[in-house]
């Protein structure tokens, strides 16, 4: 009875390669290493794959670009202008990251659609450590924008005149700023699992009814790619977001 209990709590999901073939050795150390690190293969499947596209879409460059290295300058402009548009010009220089960004969540959820294969992403561990990326890089971006005792400034709400002579509010505020950089890799780590491993139920939900659940597989299957899209795409706008809230008030915005 506590068997059965146990798998019907089990939230469905579709079978994968590393998963398969870690259950076939689940008693010997290989079995063991690929159910540990399964996520972190998958990952490194996806940089393999952004690696090798990335080379084919910059080699043997041509003044007029086609095919795949047309599509690659128009990504290229598309989220430099994006990214200026929030930061101004001098924000080109964190282009490459939030590409790079968006990219690589994009390419770990979408994985997840390939028969036999897996999304990183549905692993609270993956999204937070991408989110722990971000958190790192924003307070290198606030002390290299703002300096040391500019941060400080920044985390105490800039306290001037009678406001800094009272302590408590500054106090306060560098309170709440720091709740608020703490909660910030939380959020961006859940946010993304929690679509991302409810998409990918939904989907093997559907799939285990058989005939009855086919109908329903396909717009779903759809609609899990648009989310895919999107959530890279909240991901690299909150973090762009935290870019321009740590260089704020040296740009006097």
């Amino acid at each position: 009875m506590q068997e059965h209990s146990t798998s019907v709590l089990k939230s469905p999901e579709f079978p994968n390669i590393i998963g398969l073939i870690a259950e076939l050795n689940e008693h010997s150390a290989f079995g063991q290493f690929l159910h540990l690190w399964e996520s972190i293969i998958y990952a490194l499947i996806v940089i393999a794959l952004l690696t090798f596209f990335a080379f084919h879409a910059s080699r043997n460059r041509k003044l007029l670009p086609s095919g795949l290295q047309n599509a690659a300058e128009f990504l290229v402009s598309f989220v430099d202008d994006f990214v200026c548009s929030v930061l101004g010009p001098k924000g080109r220089k964190y282009t490459p990251f939030i590409g790079t960004l968006f990219l690589y969540i994009l390419a770990l959820n979408s994985i997840g659609l390939i028969p036999f294969f897996k999304s990183p992403t549905i692993e609270l561990s993956a999204t937070f450590a991408l989110a722990l990326v971000v958190f790192f890089y924003t307070i290198f971006i606030a002390l290299t924008e703002l300096g040391p005792l500019g941060f400080l400034d920044h985390l105490m709400g800039q306290p001037r005149g009678i406001m800094a002579m009272t302590l408590i509010m500054p106090i306060f505020m560098f309170v709440v700023e720091v709740i608020s950089f703490l909660v910030r890799p939380i959020s961006l780590s859940l946010r993304l699992r929690s679509n991302i491993f409810g998409d990918d139920t939904i989907l093997a939900l559907f799939a285990s009814q058989g005939i009855n659940g086919f109908l329903w597989l396909l717009p779903n299957f759809l609609l899990v790619v648009i989310t895919s899209v999107i959530q890279a795409a909240v991901f690299s706008i909150l973090t762009l977001v935290y870019f321009s809230l740590a260089m704020k008030h040296e740009d006097g915005h």
